[in-house]
């Protein structure tokens, strides 16, 4: 027998206002800008407006309304993304190319969808019902994250380098030698032995991959006390790094050569600025104390080597995370140190001084060693639901902590993310670590 529940008003709150949120980082772009598909690994900010929709549509309207009729029967083909249980979808590599449905059908589509959504929210629902609103709530987060990633993308490359959003304040140039605010780059001891690892709490969300808890061993480890910055991989640059295969792995100095890699990404050479980088808040002199960010796994480790260091795994940076907040509960947590998203501030923001570990969450997702793996006892959802994470554990590697995109309330100390080693158009940066003695 189901499980049944009062109305959740705090539930329907949490789906519109996240509804609601996806379209206000629409708003500074012009119609021109919602079709544009920049590279095959990123889609169109008016796909990811109508795949969310899709995601309610399909695995809650459609699985317990009878007699609910699907907005346009071709929508479950064309804002699929990788279910194979839910049927065949259009390639990925050619959304950008679907000048149809327009932007004011995928804005009608939301409509008629978040309208049967909200009768739906006040009335009494099965727990799991709940549960799959909670995880649509949150694969929307996701894909906040993922459209304003891939529409940097999109401006990143073009020579208006277009400005995205004008609150700045945050990216403004530093003086590095008058700058009394710059953090010196420290490590800091955490003790090895048993350390429990992911999550089992039923009280909050959690994706099924951070699951089961279970313990692992760690030898004693240091770990950096911030994020490396843009000054500190020019140093990386400029002695050469990009042309040394001896720092790279096999697969890295391939990318490399093939890709011609010889900088971060949306990293720019100007004769008269120096080195300067795209952000959303448009073409900037590169801040020297600001995390460096765009970088492949493979440009983290070959980075991590030339400084004698290397990267922390994923379960190093947990148990990390979580001696800090013990030692800081009378003080500042790290959340609050952190961007943890901050609404219009869409670039890493510099440490805030101090000898504490910082930056551990928001500001740059961290690229760990660790493969992108199955903790021990780990089983997925049935059904499509069940490919959300976990047919993607093979070839990726996690990375912990959220970016300066990431929504607030979606980051969470146990969240494992996944990419590909190549991968760079995301926020990621670098946190070094190093085996102790």
């Amino acid at each position: 027998m189901s499980s049944l529940k009062s109305v959740d008003t705090d539930l329907l709150n949490h789906y519109q206002e996240v509804r609601l949120r996806s379209e206000e980082l629409c708003e500074p772009l012009e119609i021109e800008d919602y079709g544009v598909q920049p590279m095959a690994d990123a889609s169109p900010p008016k796909w990811h407006l109508a795949h969310t929709t899709w995601f309610f549509e399909t695995f809650i309207l459609a699985e317990i309304g009878e007699n609910y009729q699907p907005f346009h029967p071709t929508y479950r083909y064309l804002f699929n993304s990788y279910y194979e249980n839910v049927g065949s979808r259009h390639p990925r590599p050619e959304r950008g190319n679907l000048s149809r449905p327009t932007v004011r059908e995928v804005m009608t589509y939301r409509y008629h969808v978040d309208s049967t959504m909200r009768g739906l929210l006040t009335q009494q629902l099965d727990v799991e019902i709940k549960d799959r609103v909670v995880l649509g709530i949150h694969h929307e987060q996701q894909h906040q994250e993922l459209l304003l990633t891939d529409l940097k993308s999109n401006f990143g490359k073009n020579p208006l380098f277009p400005v995205y959003s004008t609150s700045d304040e945050n990216t403004e140039l530093v003086d590095e030698e008058n700058s009394e605010s710059f953090t010196a780059l420290r490590f800091h001891q955490i003790s090895g032995g048993k350390t429990s690892i992911g999550t089992n709490a039923s009280n909050q969300f959690c994706f099924d991959n951070e699951t089961p808890r279970h313990t692992v061993w760690l030898e004693p480890f240091t770990i950096a006390n911030r994020l490396v910055t843009n000054s500190e991989y020019l140093q990386f640059i400029e002695d050469g790094g990009y042309a040394e295969s001896t720092l790279w792995l096999s697969d890295g100095w391939h990318e490399v050569q093939s890709r011609q890699w010889t900088k971060p990404e949306y990293w720019y050479f100007d004769e008269d600025l120096g080195w300067c980088e795209y952000t959303l808040h448009g073409l900037r002199p590169i801040n020297p104390h600001t995390p460096v960010t765009h970088i492949s796994l493979y440009e983290a480790d070959a980075f991590a080597r030339w400084s004698q260091r290397r990267l922390p795994t994923e379960f190093e940076w947990e148990a990390a995370v979580n001696q800090t907040l013990r030692e800081r509960t009378n003080g500042r947590s790290a959340d609050q140190e952190a961007n943890l998203g901050q609404r219009d501030v869409f670039h890493p923001t510099q440490a805030t001084g101090g000898d504490h570990i910082q930056q551990l969450l928001g500001d740059c997702w961290e690229w760990t060693a660790s493969a992108y793996s199955p903790y021990p006892g780990f089983k997925p959802a049935r059904g499509a639901l069940g490919e959300y994470n976990g047919k993607f554990m093979a070839n990726q590697f996690v990375l912990r902590g959220g970016s300066c995109v990431t929504p607030t309330n979606h980051i969470r100390t146990t969240y494992r993310n996944f990419f590909y080693p190549k991968d760079r158009w995301q926020f990621t940066g670098i946190r070094l670590a190093d085996n102790l003695g």
